[in-house]
């Protein structure tokens, strides 16, 4: 199976998703999204299948989103896309497409949908189990 990340090393919740696919036994194409973001209509395509909105697509916490207004409602999407392309930071992620689609892996457990069955434990790094013992999904 081919899996692609869009990545930020520093971002916990990124690091966890990506052990997550590589302990599925998958080694990812992973895209450092800050030094190399997505074009205008791959970061559509990611949303879009992702199912989200454009404003949903947007990470507030630790970004500018404030201070550049787009908390403003009035906004469309085509000011909020030419503020995440300008800014890519405001892109939230991480983002994950395998040949069974694509999702905002928030939180990282949501990457299990897209991968083949993990049946081995699996612990995120602040020690929250995702996998048990049984290789169960924990709820």
């Amino acid at each position: 199976m081919h899996a692609i990340i869009y990545h930020n090393a520093q971002c916990g919740t990124s690091r966890n998703t990506l052990a997550l696919i590589r302990h599925a036994g998958i080694e990812p194409q992973v895209i450092d999204y800050l030094r190399d973001p997505p074009s205008r209509e791959r970061l559509l395509e990611l949303i879009a299948g992702a199912g989200l909105s454009v404003r949903e697509a947007i990470r507030q916490n630790g970004t500018p989103y404030l201070e550049l207004g787009l908390d403003d409602v009035s906004l469309d999407d085509e000011a909020l896309l030419e503020a995440m392309l300008r800014t890519p930071v405001l892109i939230n992620r991480p983002f994950v497409q395998t040949d069974r689609g694509i999702r905002l892996c928030r939180p990282s457990e949501v990457v299990l949908d897209l991968l083949p069955p993990v049946t081995a434990p699996f612990v995120k790094e602040d020690g929250e189990v995702v996998v048990d013992t049984r290789g169960q999904r924990a709820r």
